[in-house]
């Protein structure tokens, strides 16, 4: 911990870095912990981190995955993995290497940055992380051969129907335990994930699959090899990712969130690159398979580094791609995807304030209140991104806000979504911690010391 040099007192980074671990850790342990289940305590505690976000945002604070730092965030995490309930399908010895894995990974991680933290590259952590991710989906897979759960029964049968050259938006759905005549997500949700049904039986080997590319971005973010010790928090955030209470369930129960996120992820990375045109293209993915994506679409706009003439294209391509299932059958795509989403009635389990008032105080609140909230932040955050024309890692984090919040005042919102913000907040840390590309190529000439004073 960095102290000045006038009385050894904690600098604003060294608070701001440990305060991000006790939100980072507390959000963690209500999300894992939210699954199913409905708590008031849980709610508070997710508006807290939308909170500490907002503040952080405010204060342009840093925060660090220095060793101890970093060590901290991946220890607490498997604390919370090994004492908060967990739901999940896995059972038996599937379940145990399971938790061997999301508590032991961070656990050696963590031992190994503070006892040889400069024998530790950021690419190996994130060789690490991507080979504990793709043990996980494996485990989960086998362990949980057919989630009881609606979203995976509906991909797994809107593959086959798109396999069969039909339209998902006319199907019904056979043996699934919520819906079962409408697919409720845009149509490249199954279009991306619909080759791991077709090539080896469960939608859920293509969605670990497009989360190993999200961690491929992660590996570009450390840089040449010869330079691979220099962004350490890349490597610490990769591992906090996959480490992350809960993404268990999350893989175990096929939700979409890393899909979008693997979007959103190389779309900044792109930008990040100056190859904001090929950017584009994930963005415009991410678009055409979940709704909320679109809310990210105003602070885009007016973020110099995108611009309006490619949010434009995004949107178009967007459009592009999911035209034939609307042209197919209009009724029946904007009833699924637009109507049915909004007229959808709220789910006593989902941690919101919108439940709040429904299953505690019998109040149903005009849906028109939650928009109000939501657009009133969009607003602010759009405001302060066209002044402030912020860096990469600070437009991942205002992305992480908005969609927090959207989610916390929703009538649905489950830990899939909260698990988005938490993977665009620590996205952010480890592209500050890799630093821009023009430094880090005068790094590797040996022009710039390799680590700051």
């Amino acid at each position: 911990m960095a102290g000045d040099a006038a009385g050894g007192r904690r600098s604003p980074a060294a608070v701001a870095s440990w305060v991000f671990v006790v939100v980072w850790l507390l959000y963690a342990a209500a999300t894992q912990w939210s699954v199913v289940r409905f708590r008031v305590v849980i709610v508070l505690a997710l508006t807290v981190a939308a909170v500490a976000v907002a503040v952080w945002l405010g204060r342009h604070s840093r925060v660090a995955l220095v060793p101890v730092v970093g060590a901290a965030v991946l220890a607490g995490s498997a604390l919370v993995t090994a004492s908060v309930p967990l739901w999940t399908y896995v059972r038996g010895g599937w379940l145990i290497a399971c938790y061997v894995l999301l508590i032991g990974l961070p656990l050696a991680v963590a031992g190994a940055v503070l006892t040889r933290p400069h024998r530790v590259s950021a690419r190996a952590l994130v060789l690490a992380a991507i080979a504990g991710q793709a043990l996980l989906v494996t485990l989960a897979v086998l362990g949980d051969r057919a989630p009881r759960i609606d979203v995976w029964v509906v991909l797994q049968q809107a593959s086959d129907v798109l396999g069969q050259g039909h339209n998902i938006y006319a199907a019904h759905w056979v043996g699934s335990p919520g819906d079962k005549d409408s697919f409720p997500y845009l149509p490249w949700t199954a279009v991306l994930l619909a080759p791991g049904r077709w090539l080896a039986g469960d939608v859920r080997w293509a969605l670990g699959a497009w989360t190993l590319v999200s961690l491929a971005g992660f590996l570009r973010l450390c840089g040449p090899r010869r330079n691979a010790a220099v962004a350490a928090g890349v490597g610490i955030a990769a591992v906090a990712l996959i480490a992350f209470p809960g993404t268990l369930t999350l893989f175990d129960q096929a939700w979409t969130e890393p899909l979008l996120f693997t979007g959103i992820l190389w779309w900044a990375l792109l930008v990040r690159e100056d190859r904001a045109w090929w950017a584009v293209v994930p963005l415009g993915l991410a678009l055409a398979s979940k709704q909320h994506v679109a809310l990210l679409l105003p602070l885009a706009l007016v973020w110099r580094r995108f611009g309006v003439a490619r949010t434009l294209a995004t949107g178009a391509l967007a459009g592009l791609l999911s035209l034939p299932w609307f042209l197919a059958s209009p009724r029946d795509f904007i009833h699924d995807a637009v109507s049915g989403s909004v007229q959808s009635r709220p789910l006593r389990f989902a941690d919101t304030w919108y439940l709040v008032f429904y299953n505690d105080l019998h109040l149903t609140l005009p849906f028109w209140v939650v928009g109000v909230v939501v657009l009133g932040v969009l607003a602010a955050a759009v405001m302060v991104v066209r002044r402030r024309q912020p860096g990469v890692a600070e437009l991942l984090r205002w992305g992480a806000l908005v969609l927090l919040v959207a989610n916390v005042v929703n009538k649905q919102a489950f830990y899939n979504q909260y698990w988005l913000s938490a993977a665009l907040v620590i996205a952010s840390v480890a592209v500050d911690a890799a630093g821009s590309p023009e430094l880090r190529q005068r790094r590797a000439a040996g022009s710039v010391p390799a680590t700051p004073a």
